[in-house]
């Protein structure tokens, strides 16, 4: 497809009266004569991982299948999300559900094993005596397409994920973060929304004072670079590896504040930073969706991994008249009244989600949207929180993938399918192919 009308620049704004209103991406801003492949206006892929402890309600309790709140019945144009899925049905023909998928990696201590193991699919060496596990998918997909963002991969939570009931024996770190860079480096989760937004639009609370402090940080990065030039000439190579070292750091804050400093956000409506965590963990759950819809729409990173309330949580809902705390209420025991107020507390997540889904829905982005150019995996690597088991996993995956997913359908896999599969399935969506991830066994077909 080549565009052929008048180029509008992308900065333009409206002015009049000593007013400016900046412009959103239109159009008229592709250049003339230009294929749509070669412009901004391109879609381009962003993954999210939405993950939330405790399992789901499924037919695995002793109430059998008449009990299942989460699974999905049908397929194709039969396809009927289920009551803790309803929230998705204007999203149905994006949104894919898995039956019968299993992480054997998440066996052992409860609750402990489950955040870290979601997307890695590997077993933690407990002999180690510090963290020590694998890379995770986010963090495989980032090193991929979030190299050219301004952050490769946003981590967040919405509450601390240092909760002592999920450490366990050997310490947080397999209980307290969803993302591994590597095998030893586990990522913190910010929850705060202030850091948040400070990560992503700069120090301050206003345009003009992020500017001003943009500007004085960019001189003093000028002047450290020339100095250790100069210093690099007088020293001896085995400093000079040294200084290498720090060089290679240097370098990828330069990377990274030049792209910051040439983000476009004037079709942005970028609000006032945010003063700390909110007392409304309500507030907080949207706050920090919308902080992700931003990140994304404004192209200052791709991949973001959302820890949506913390393993073990003592967290209560007050705000839909549930205000049993989350984790004692999650051993249920089988009674029916706990039964309802889990519900009620994993369709209230699933709403949120959708929300923020409605938001990237109207993103137009190329010749669709935001949404046609994502792929969200939306779960938990528990499945009855009364047993603490990890079979089946309440899993799905919502998005367009870039033209790569079919939604619109709930696949039922062979009995103990491991989750990596669907890991590599989607890594191969991403535009990485490989043999293996984790314990897999093959793609998945029809996804």
């Amino acid at each position: 497809m080549f565009l052929t009308k008048k180029h509008l620049s992308r900065r333009a704004v409206l002015k009049g009266a000593g007013v400016t209103l900046a412009l959103p991406f239109l159009d008229a801003m592709i250049p003339a004569a230009t294929a749509l492949a070669q412009t901004a206006a391109v879609g381009k892929l962003r993954m999210g991982f939405f993950y939330i402890p405790h399992g789901a309600i499924m037919g695995n309790t002793t109430h059998g299948p008449s009990m299942d709140r989460w699974t999905p019945s049908g397929a194709a144009a039969d396809f009927k999300l289920s009551p803790i899925l309803a929230s998705l049905e204007p999203y149905k023909k994006y949104v894919t559900s898995f039956g019968n998928l299993e992480n054997t990696a998440a066996v052992g201590p409860p609750h402990t094993l489950n955040p870290a193991t979601w997307l890695s699919a590997v077993k933690p060496d407990g002999k180690a005596s510090g963290a020590s596990m694998s890379a995770t998918l986010d963090q495989i997909v980032a090193g991929h397409i979030g190299q050219e963002t301004t952050l490769p991969s946003l981590e967040l939570a919405s509450e601390t994920t240092i909760q002592a009931a999920a450490c366990g024996s050997s310490g947080c770190y397999y209980s307290s973060t969803l993302s591994y860079r590597n095998s030893n480096s586990p990522l913190p989760m910010e929850y705060n929304p202030r850091k948040v937004f400070i990560r992503l639009f700069g120090e301050g609370d206003n345009p003009a004072e992020r500017e001003a402090i943009s500007q004085q940080t960019g001189s003093i990065l000028d002047a450290i670079r020339e100095r250790t030039r100069a210093l690099q000439r007088d020293l001896d190579p085995q400093d000079r590896v040294v200084l290498d070292g720090y060089l290679d750091t240097v370098r990828e804050i330069e990377r990274r504040l030049e792209k910051a400093s040439g983000r476009d956000l004037s079709g942005i409506n970028v609000p006032g930073a945010p003063i700390g965590e909110l007392d409304s963990f309500d507030e907080q759950v949207k706050l920090l969706f919308d902080l992700i819809a931003l990140a994304y729409q404004a192209g200052l990173t791709r991949v973001v991994s959302y820890f949506m309330v913390s393993e073990g949580t003592n967290r209560t809902y007050n705000h839909i008249n549930v205000s049993d705390s989350f984790h004692p209420l999650s051993h249920h025991a089988n009674d029916l009244g706990r039964l309802k107020k889990l519900v009620a507390i994993q369709t209230y997540h699933v709403e949120r989600f959708a929300v923020f889904l409605g938001k990237i829905a109207k993103i137009r982005e190329g010749e669709g949207t935001l949404l046609d150019n994502s792929i969200f995996l939306y779960g938990s690597n528990m499945s009855n929180s009364d047993r603490h088991n990890t079979y089946p996993l309440p899993t799905i995956v919502v998005g367009g993938g870039a033209g790569t997913l079919s939604g619109g359908r709930h696949l039922t896999l062979p009995e103990r399918t491991p989750l990596a599969n669907l890991h590599l399935t989607l890594l191969g969506k991403a535009g990485l192919k490989q043999d293996r991830f984790g314990d897999s066994t093959a793609v998945i077909a029809g996804l």
